[in-house]
């Protein structure tokens, strides 16, 4: 339980839709790589499919977050007041933010697979946006499991 502003690390427990989300950022890695694969065989309708998959995955992601988030406030845990809980909303809330920007590439891989016939017309653009894909999801990896340590 959260116990205030008193300066001191406040240890709470973190909201288990963070392990269902967890799995999901992971879940929408495997559908990523999936549409980069698909786009080098120029297979246009598995590079649709596996963006849409990976957007609906993301937005369940970010969904989940907030999710948390409310259920942090209802404990207690705030922005303002004991650090722990700003460094929780903090890290979280720069994490979504990337997210979306993330987000906003893959609408760009789907938009972009109506557009050209050919996958390999915007191969750079699909391992960009899987790259980055990747690297948000691995982050989110790494900072559960520094919450999870940190709690």
């Amino acid at each position: 339980m959260y116990e205030g502003a008193d300066g001191n690390w406040t240890n709470f427990e973190l909201p288990s839709i963070l392990w269902f989300t967890t799995v999901v950022i992971l879940l929408s890695s495997v559908t990523m790589q999936w549409a980069f694969i698909a786009a080098k065989k120029d297979d246009t309708k598995t590079v649709r499919l596996m963006s849409v998959l990976t957007s609906i995955l993301g937005l369940v992601f970010l969904i989940g977050q907030v999710l948390g988030a409310i259920q942090l406030g209802k404990e207690g845990v705030r922005l303002s007041g004991n650090p722990s809980g700003s460094f929780v909303y903090i890290l979280a809330g720069v994490h979504a933010v990337h997210l979306v920007s993330a987000f906003i590439l893959v609408l760009f891989v789907l938009v972009n697979s109506f557009r050209f016939k050919n996958s390999r017309k915007y191969l750079l653009q699909i391992e960009l946006c899987t790259t980055y894909w990747h690297f948000l999801g691995v982050l989110w990896l790494y900072l559960f499991v520094f919450l999870l340590l940190l709690r």
